[in-house]
């Protein structure tokens, strides 16, 4: 298999990126017009970045992340929201390569002091690649209106 380019989303990418979406969740169905708003505020915001692996046209994968301030870093910290990559396709080293990319933007580009995630399916790969477990993560869902 040849390597993927890695190369920041477009709008023009808006279909694939949804279908890759839909291999994420586990936990909620992801809806095509939330999506839609969604991917139009990452793309229009500096401090959120969004990548793809593409071979050629094909979208195999893509990170979603983020740069933010923090005041117990004393700086900005990465945060990694959302990594996929197709699920015909995994361990063929896409995943470390969008993280790579991603780790440059931060650390480089955006001074991020760390990166920080949560994953419930993806510790083994992410502790293959150097991150190491740190936090309990929780969560509470929105109330019934």
């Amino acid at each position: 298999m040849q390597s993927p380019a890695i190369r920041p989303a477009g709008s023009a990418d808006a279909d694939q990126l949804f279908g890759l979406a839909t291999q994420l969740a586990t936990s909620a169905v992801p809806q095509r017009q939330a999506f839609q708003r969604s991917l139009e505020q990452i793309l229009s915001d500096p401090e959120r970045h969004l990548l793809v692996a593409a071979d050629g046209d094909q979208l195999q994968g893509y990170l979603y992340g983020m740069v933010h301030p923090a005041f117990h870093a004393n700086g900005p910290i990465g945060w990694v929201e959302e990594l996929i990559v197709d699920e015909t396709i995994r361990g063929a080293g896409i995943g470390r390569q969008l993280v790579v990319a991603y780790e440059h933007w931060a650390f480089a580009e955006h001074d991020a002091r760390h990166i920080s995630l949560a994953t419930r399916r993806a510790g083994d790969f992410y502790r293959a690649i150097g991150y190491e477990e740190s936090a309990v993560y929780f969560k509470r869902r929105r109330p019934a209106d």
